[in-house]
């Protein structure tokens, strides 16, 4: 456990996110969240990036008298919706590519089964590394155009790094029906799925099992959110409504129509 960060002062929620909606709060230079029982964990990793020198993360810096973790702010901009236009750009898509590979390269060394996480990766996919396992577009935050830092690691545990991609390729390309696809991208879907991958600089072995990750992280990602919706989670309840399970149903049908294009496009 961190050391006692004492003060509420004046809090101001943070928007974005869905499982901690209005739960999350600035306070000053501090960011201070629920905690649950993959806490140690999440703070073990966040102490770990720091002793590697990555600067992409949060700093861990204990709880407050409430309770709740206490984070150090993240300078920046997030991609909220609606996703601002410099989000959309092929220079921000590899930025956040090439973020993902920084982070990778600094977990080595972390030993993530020594801790409970939250969530369980398919064992396919499922190494001795941990992932953030949820890139999101509004857990990464922007300085100059760039992505510059991964927040929100509730999600974080035993993954591997073609995970991490997929999710993130799935998410910022983005690999959905055209209907739902509703922002203005530089660039085509498969044309941007490419390019991200390429700036992923992935091993043949992970880039070989890529589109199969892709289209495992669609569902993965989604049976969070209902899982969390059928145990009552506030914010999972008010993201999962039958519009939205529509919109899943219509993702997992593109991906499966377009597998072989998938492929295509990385070959």
């Amino acid at each position: 456990m961190g050391a006692a960060v004492n003060g509420r002062g004046n809090e101001v929620p943070l928007t974005g996110g869905i499982a901690n909606a209005g739960l999350v709060v600035r306070v000053g230079d501090t960011v201070r969240r629920p905690q649950t029982l993959a806490s140690p964990g999440i703070h073990a990793l966040l102490l770990h990036l720091e002793r590697a020198g990555f600067d992409g993360a949060p700093r861990f810096l204990g709880e407050d008298e409430a309770g709740r973790e206490v984070l150090s702010y993240v300078a920046g901009e997030a991609a909220i919706d609606p996703v601002p236009a410099w989000a959309l750009t092929q220079s921000a898509l590899v930025s956040v590519a090439d973020l993902l590979s920084q982070f990778h390269e600094a977990v080595r060394g972390f030993e993530p089964d020594r801790y409970e996480w939250a969530q369980v990766v398919p064992e396919r996919f499922r190494s001795a590394q941990v992932s953030h396992n949820d890139p999101n577009l509004d857990n990464v935050v922007f300085r100059d155009g760039r992505a510059a830092a991964f927040i929100d690691f509730d999600l974080a545990g035993l993954g591997s790094r073609v995970w991490d991609a997929a999710i993130a390729a799935r998410l910022w390309t983005p690999l959905r029906d055209p209907v739902d696809a509703v922002d203005e991208r530089e660039g085509s879907p498969l044309a941007r799925f490419r390019l991200f991958v390429d700036a992923c600089a992935l091993d043949a072995a992970d880039r070989a099992v890529m589109v199969d990750a892709v289209i495992a992280t669609h569902d993965w990602c989604y049976d969070v959110v209902r899982d969390g919706a059928t145990r009552g989670q506030p914010g999972y309840v008010e993201y999962w409504t039958h519009e939205r399970m529509a919109r899943v149903d219509r993702g997992r049908r593109w991906l499966h129509r377009n597998e072989d294009a998938l492929r295509a496009a990385l070959s």
